[in-house]
């Protein structure tokens, strides 16, 4: 065969795969016969249809108006995926404007129903944008509330980067799967009037991943209200098992049907072997036979001749050639002849250089990835670290430094069923030592780079702290990209699952909450109060306190913790925490001291008296904080109406009052009138010692209570600052999507 021969045959091919992939890509999209299938600029595939008998149902149909828009419901459509199964959505921007003397022009906080379709967690995120702005998030998931937010505040354009959204100016935030029904909501801590300048608004939205890039213009206008969400969708509510017995399956010939995980209903998707759209039938467009043959990357035959048959294909060998014809057999052989020794020094030849050159590739592989490792271990302060662990030995337990094949087989390549616990910061993961111990291995999603001293020296200073409340520190991985932090296994999980959740709340009663309580402040009393370098948490909330077998309590994720230089009582920094949980003297001016994690410990002392939420829309608008809902029911005469009814009828009346007294002294909006740390802690473990009476009877308890009552507290009153909350109501079935603008 000619040179311009062979040159034809590989241009036939390339023409013949073109065609083929077209043809696939057109089968993709194509609507019902006899259907438009297109709106404006947007291809409508069949289950979705714009006329009668042109969709499976209500549910996939899209409206074309004059303008040529499509939209689903009242919400427009830019993109419908039969592959993917997303469809991809503009959502109104929920927003909250001033102007300079801090009176309120606009406020909008869009509610977006997503009927049957579910926003995807992995394709979006949750945006805050403003220097005085604090967003909430708010959504249904598996028929529970659930709810999110960041907040963001800055005096000056000054540290704003644009294309980052760090916190400064923009903050971030994910959100679990299987989320619906969204409600957004913009508040502001004082009115814009510091920052009306050049921030009067403050916005916030769910977005698209790589749709929206922040600029520090957006701070003065954001120019779209409308932005690209990308939603899953299945058909109908019933699983593939089901659904098959159902007239009105939905999945055609040469389909098959697929269990969405954390999804009702189900998807349908060709077979291996076979392209198209598998919701429509194999004569209009259903999924078709793929011929195998036309492309050698989709075929094994290699020196054998391509066969194409229904779904797959087969090979067998050239007139003159003998072997096995099946695509995982031998490859074909010369029949005996006197020139049989030269193909076969050629196939031999082949084999080998095959061989050879997969090897080198393998080995190239390899030290890539070894040098991508030690790059990330140089980075992240490998050698440092090592440096300080070295010098440390012989003087007390230091760190391990773990390699990633290590920490990979502990967690079973970090396999989905391993995972324990997942936050804003991170995710956390059950692993297995070869030691046999258990560990719990933390994930974080991003580290700062210019804080790689800090972070060695946390790492150094918390591998050397030995206390029974707090968890232990055992090592990390700086082989990868962002570092992995060991930790010992604390096997009961969170203070905040047992408080929130009915039936393990029961298994705490009030003796074991006040030892709980008290082993907390022993624990911050100790970092606070360290030999070395102080620590403050930054972050004290019920779910960084876990519990072990005899509900021992530890205090845990120091990922944002700040170490404070012996003569420095108070840092600068950008506010960072939980929200509830935030003190608001932090808030206002961006100091950091050891009294706000007192104000946090406050909270969680307030969630062991009441089993309340620290956050709840349940409440009214001015106790929406569980901090001011306990403030306003001391000063309001309400105590004994939030205190939780099992601490009522089991506690211990004059213990319980001591603790509220301390809860109140530790709200206090001046950090100065709180007490610390190590008075918490002494002052619990004596409120353990006193003597028990029970509860008398209700008279007594508001007699008890008076006391209490009398003083007046001025705890920051997060309602004043924020707008109000529209009520949340649950979509009808017949409307697929909608949303309303909160006013």
């Amino acid at each position: 065969m000619g040179f311009c021969e062979k040159l034809l045959h590989i241009i036939v091919a390339g023409v013949l795969i073109m065609l083929a992939m077209v043809a696939a890509a057109t089968a993709a999209t194509m609507a019902k016969p006899g259907c438009p299938n297109r709106c404006g600029d947007v291809e409508i595939p069949y289950p979705y249809g714009l006329t009668k008998g042109c969709y499976l149902n209500k549910t996939f149909k899209i409206t074309c108006n004059d303008s040529e828009i499509p939209k689903i419901g009242r919400v427009v459509v830019t993109e419908i995926s039969i592959k993917t199964h997303e469809l991809h959505v503009l959502n109104n921007v929920a927003q909250e404007c001033y102007n300079s003397l801090g009176q309120l022009l606009r406020n909008k906080g869009p509610l977006f129903w997503a009927g049957r379709f579910t926003i995807s967690n992995s394709k979006n995120k949750f945006i805050a944008l403003g220097c005085d702005t604090i967003a909430y998030l708010r959504g249904s998931q598996n028929n529970d509330t659930y709810w999110t937010g960041c907040a963001s505040l800055c005096t000056s354009l000054r540290n704003v980067v644009n294309g980052s959204c760090s916190g400064v100016g923009c903050c971030e935030v994910g959100f679990p799967d299987g989320l619906k029904d969204i409600k957004l909501e913009v508040n502001s801590f004082y009115q814009h009037v510091n920052v009306s300048d050049f921030n009067p608004c403050g916005y916030a939205f769910v977005v698209a991943d790589g749709k929206f890039n922040f600029s520090a213009d957006y701070l003065l206008d954001l120019p779209n209200d409308k932005l690209p969400v990308v939603l899953d969708w299945t058909v109908g509510n019933l699983t593939c098992e089901v659904a098959r017995k159902e007239p009105e399956f939905a999945c055609k010939k040469n389909s098959e049907c697929l269990n969405p995980q954390n999804r009702q209903g189900y998807r349908c998707q060709c077979k291996q072997g076979y392209q198209g759209n598998p919701y429509l039938d194999d004569a209009h467009g259903g999924c078709k036979d793929i011929d195998e043959c036309i492309d050698p990357t989709l075929n094994n035959c290699k020196t054998k001749s391509c066969f194409n048959i229904e779904g797959n294909y087969t090979c067998s060998c050239p007139k003159g050639y003998h072997g096995d014809g099946r695509k995982d057999g031998q490859d074909c052989a010369a029949d005996p002849a006197p020139v049989a020794k030269i193909p076969i020094v050629i196939g031999v030849s082949f084999v080998a250089v095959l061989v050879g050159s997969s090897w080198l590739y393998i080995v190239y592989k390899k030290r890539k990835l070894m040098k991508l490792r030690e790059s990330f271990f140089r980075k992240n302060g490998g050698l440092i670290l090592k440096q300080k662990l070295i010098k440390q030995q012989g003087s007390k337990e230091t760190a391990k430094i773990f390699t990633v094949e290590e920490l990979k087989k502990a967690t079973n390549n970090y396999a989905e069923s391993r995972i324990i616990g997942e936050g804003g910061f991170g995710t956390v993961y059950k692993g297995f030592l070869p030691d046999k111990r258990i560990v719990a291995i933390k994930k974080s999603k991003t580290v700062n780079q210019n804080q790689i001293d800090q972070f060695v020296n946390e790492v150094v200073l918390l591998s050397q702290i030995d206390h029974r409340n707090i968890v232990k520190l055992l090592g990390c991985c700086l082989e990868t990209q962002v570092p992995l932090l060991v930790y010992e296994f604390v096997p009961k999980g969170t203070l905040f699952n047992y408080i929130n959740h009915e039936s393990s709340a029961s298994t705490i009663q009030w003796e074991t909450r006040l030892r709980i309580a008290a082993e907390t402040a022993n624990a911050l009393s100790y970092l606070h109060f360290a030999d070395s370098t102080p620590i403050i948490h930054r972050d004290v909330k019920s779910s960084n306190i876990l519990l072990d077998d005899d509900f021992t309590a530890k205090v845990s994720d120091f990922g944002i913790s700040r170490l404070v230089p012996r003569d420095q009582k108070e840092l600068a920094t950008a506010v960072q925490g939980t929200l509830g949980y935030l003190d608001p003297e932090y808030l206002q001016t961006n100091q950091l001291t050891e009294k706000s994690d007192v104000y946090s410990f406050g909270v969680v002392l307030v969630e062991l008296l009441t089993g309340e939420d620290v956050l709840s829309f349940n409440r009214s608008e001015k106790d929406r904080s569980l901090a001011m809902y306990f403030l306003s029911s001391l000063k309001d005469d309400r105590l004994f109406e939030i205190l939780e009814n099992r601490i009522v009828e089991g506690g211990n009346k004059e213990q319980i009052n001591e603790v509220v007294k301390l809860a109140k002294r530790c709200l206090s909006v001046k950090g100065d009138e709180r007490p610390t740390m190590k008075e918490l802690a002494t002052e619990l473990e004596g409120i353990r010692k006193t003597e028990t009476h029970s509860w008398v009877n209700a008279q007594s308890n508001l007699e008890e209570a008076e006391h209490l009552l009398g003083e007046t507290s001025h705890a920051y009153d997060y309602s004043e600052r924020s707008s109000s909350i529209v009520g949340y109501d649950s979509i009808n079935d017949q409307v697929t999507l909608a949303w309303g603008d909160g006013r």
